[in-house]
């Protein structure tokens, strides 16, 4: 199953890889070289379908728990300002997606969205200590009476050029639903109250829509 955010991408490569098929196999005669360009943009494709895969999660709600948006390593947990939104100190946990990590984001908690905003920025490395508030990202803000309010990010990087958020002011939303989509690796933080009891540790590998990331102590 693949990402409908990767449906286009994923047609136009596969006319493109006909395409060079077709030509590799009309304009080079010499064999073992046909057959190393042809495996090269197979494997090419094959990544780009994996990119965009959407593979389904069994994402047990619960509003008392906090859980991870994307798949990926968990790279930050520490005490921040948080500069945006809340403007005072909050637990920021931070989750680096490589290409190779499901790209799809997840809605940490249900809730009702109480602020979705763009911003324009830089592209630096995702893991950068400035990405966060420098590079290109969108800031989301969920709330519920268990949780209070959660607020994720999502950071383009170096690679990725592109960030889908689906998220909308005063909308319901369920936790673990489709959020949107970073293409091409980056990172999502999360920042979360100082009396919540973090679940994860460093460099723990996270799964989007299940891995419970924090708690309601």
């Amino acid at each position: 199953m693949f990402h409908k955010e990767g449906y286009k991408i994923i047609m136009g490569s596969m006319l493109i890889f006909v395409a060079l098929i077709l030509a590799i196999d009309k304009f080079i005669s010499i064999i073992w070289l046909n057959k190393v360009l042809m495996i090269a943009f197979l494997i090419l494709f094959i990544l780009i379908l994996q990119f965009f895969r959407n593979p389904k999660r069994n994402t047990v709600q619960n509003l008392n728990q906090i859980i991870a948006p994307v798949d990926g390593k968990v790279v930050v947990i520490e005490e921040v300002e948080e500069k945006e939104y809340f403007k005072d100190k909050r637990r920021q946990i931070s989750i680096f997606m490589s290409p190779i990590n499901v790209h799809v984001t997840r809605y940490p908690i249900s809730g009702i969205v109480k602020y979705s905003k763009y911003h324009p920025g830089k592209y630096l490395v995702a893991w950068h200590p400035k990405s966060s508030e420098e590079n290109e990202r969108t800031t989301i803000v969920v709330e519920n009476k268990s949780t209070g309010e959660i607020l994720y990010r999502q950071i383009a990087g170096a690679v990725a050029r592109r960030i889908v958020n689906y998220a909308t002011v005063d909308s319901s939303v369920e936790q673990g639903a489709d959020a949107g989509f970073i293409k091409f690796g980056s990172r999502v933080d999360i920042f979360l109250p100082l009396d919540m009891k973090v679940k994860v540790i460093l460099n723990e590998k996270a799964k989007g829509g299940e891995t419970v990331i924090a708690k309601i102590v």
